[in-house]
């Protein structure tokens, strides 16, 4: 063995009792360019204390300071946690969340309490002033939005659907007895003839719905007729009560509760084909995250998210689980809050229709959007099919096709019909009158009335701007950057953090749970 080499085991030394002269700064356990600095620094530039100030009344005892509270909430749901008693936890016990705190320690109570009701009215002036941060430090120009939706599962209670084809079946149902019971109440109370005249059951209508107030009012005749023959005792009064009381009964227990029932729930459906009884404000939507991936109906919402050099810039929460009817309320809501107009719309085929191009092009937006159909339109493949209406030669002046066999395909009529919004879309019809003995009629149309086309002008005008202008370089950059943008925003949220589900019920707080996380999301960048 060489001399001074020793084989005896040293350890650290290792006291949980030792005692410090000073008690440390947990401003020094932080380090210099952590996340819970970035968030601390960039709330404090954001200048918001007026806005979660807003309806707080002054008095009382001291409060949490609802900028502290804010930093908390932004930093737990950029790392994950979202229970407000496990965020509490953290304010106990993760240094850089306590650091956030100053020490201090909010419950959980606090914590749900600010986040669910204070933020209700501040969220999006915060995220907005946060967007305004970024503008004028020059990380967005507010000029290129891209935009994307994704669907987030609802914290809604498992089977609790309501579905609209089955109440207004239901419902259907009980307006049929509820005509006939009208009629015997009528009948009962020697008021029919006021009422109906001599018309029978038949003659007034099947399709007649009877509504709640109607119910009401035949319950007050029913109240009205057991007061005027209380005091009798003959045995034709005593029958004429036993039926009113039954009637009572019957309107009571059962016809009115479930006609309100039914009322409120078309009411609930505001446009909808269902919703949950547990978060009236969520749909039943396809979900593709599910472990089947077999995409099952579930209650969630619709998110929309528009985003530029990867910062977040706009979001929006809606009921409705297309994409294409969501475009034109989230760029409006977008453009208000932040007091500014996007000269580029970049977009999926998902948001491409006759509408959204109207809208843009009304508002000097220049939209590069696909269409559905645009991919297949812009094969070989596609200009060599036959029967393909769009490969057969119009004759614009005679108003007229020319089908594969030589036939003519000549005008009929003019349409024009509404969509759910209230938007008009207008197309010819073409019908072809010699498809009869036809040799190419099974390749051309299984319509027993011979081959027919739907023509529409401003359609074909606004695909054909499409395809010019998705055809240059500098659109094509940009529909390639399209999948770096918002689909980031869905790979962090959803795989990274693992928020596949709200956590709150209705809109507005999905909207505070949403925008916590996107306000996360821009100030993460920040960071490096």
């Amino acid at each position: 063995m060489s001399r001074g080499v020793s084989n005896k085991i040293t350890y650290k030394p290792y006291n949980q009792n030792e005692q410090w002269l000073l008690p440390p700064s947990l401003d020094e356990l932080v380090p210099e360019n952590h996340f819970a600095r970035i968030v601390s620094k960039t709330v404090d530039e954001l200048r918001i204390e007026a806005v979660l100030a807003k309806n707080t009344k002054g008095g009382g005892a001291s409060r949490y300071n609802p900028i502290m509270l804010l930093k908390v909430l932004i930093y737990c749901y950029m790392t994950g946690t979202y229970s407000s008693r496990m965020i509490a936890k953290q304010c106990r016990e993760n240094v850089n969340v306590m650091w956030l705190t100053g020490f201090q320690k909010p419950d959980f109570r606090t914590i749900n309490k600010f986040r669910g009701e204070k933020l209700k009215d501040s969220i999006e002036e915060i995220f907005t002033s946060t967007v305004k941060l970024l503008n004028r430090k020059g990380y967005v120009s507010l000029e290129k939005y891209f935009v994307d939706g994704t669907k987030i599962e609802s914290a809604a209670n498992k089977y609790t659907f309501v579905w609209k084809k089955a109440v207004e079946k239901n419902e259907k149902k009980l307006d049929e007895k509820l005509k006939v019971f009208l009629k015997d109440v009528e009948e009962i109370t020697h008021k029919e003839n006021e009422v109906y005249g001599d018309k029978d059951l038949a003659e007034l209508g099947e399709d007649i719905t009877v509504t709640s107030e109607e119910i009401k009012e035949a319950a007050a005749k029913i109240n009205e007729r057991l007061a005027e023959i209380n005091d009798l005792d003959d045995e034709e009064s005593k029958d004429v009560k036993k039926k009113l009381k039954k009637a009572k009964r019957q309107i009571e227990k059962d016809y009115l509760p479930r006609k309100e029932k039914y009322e409120k729930a078309n009411e609930t459906f505001n446009g909808r084909n269902s919703y949950s009884k547990t978060d009236e404000d969520a749909t039943f939507m396809r979900m593709k995250e599910d472990h089947m991936l077999n995409g099952q109906l579930k209650p969630g919402y619709n998110i929309q998210v528009g985003t530029e050099n990867n910062f977040v810039i706009g979001y929006d929460v809606f009921p409705n689980p297309t994409d294409t009817r969501t475009l034109i309320p989230h760029l409006e809501n977008v453009m208000k809050r932040l007091g500014c107009k996007f000269k580029t719309v970049i977009a999926d085929a998902g948001y491409g229709s006759e509408e959204n191009y109207d809208y843009l092009e009304e508002k000097e937006i220049t939209g590069a959007i696909k269409y559905s159909t645009y991919e297949k339109e812009t094969k070989r493949s596609f200009k060599k099919k036959a029967f393909n209406p769009e490969n057969w030669k119009y004759d614009a002046e005679q108003k007229e096709y020319t089908c594969p066999c030589g036939n003519p395909v000549p005008y009929k009529r003019t349409v024009t019909k509404k969509n759910h919004s209230g938007y008009e879309q207008t197309y010819d019809v073409y019908q072809c009158e010699n498809c009869e003995g036809c040799p190419f009629r099974e390749s051309c149309t299984k319509s027993e009335y011979g081959r027919m086309i739907q023509r529409n002008e401003n359609w074909i005008s606004q695909k054909t701007k499409v395809k010019e202008l998705l055809a240059t370089d500098e659109y094509k950059a940009l529909m390639k950057k399209r999948s770096t943008e918002c689909e980031t925003v869905f790979g962090q949220t959803k795989g990274n953090l693992k928020f596949r589900r709200f956590h709150l019920r209705g809109k507005e707080k999905v909207g505070i749970e949403w925008g916590l996380l996107m306000l996360g999301y821009d100030f993460k960048p920040l960071q490096g």
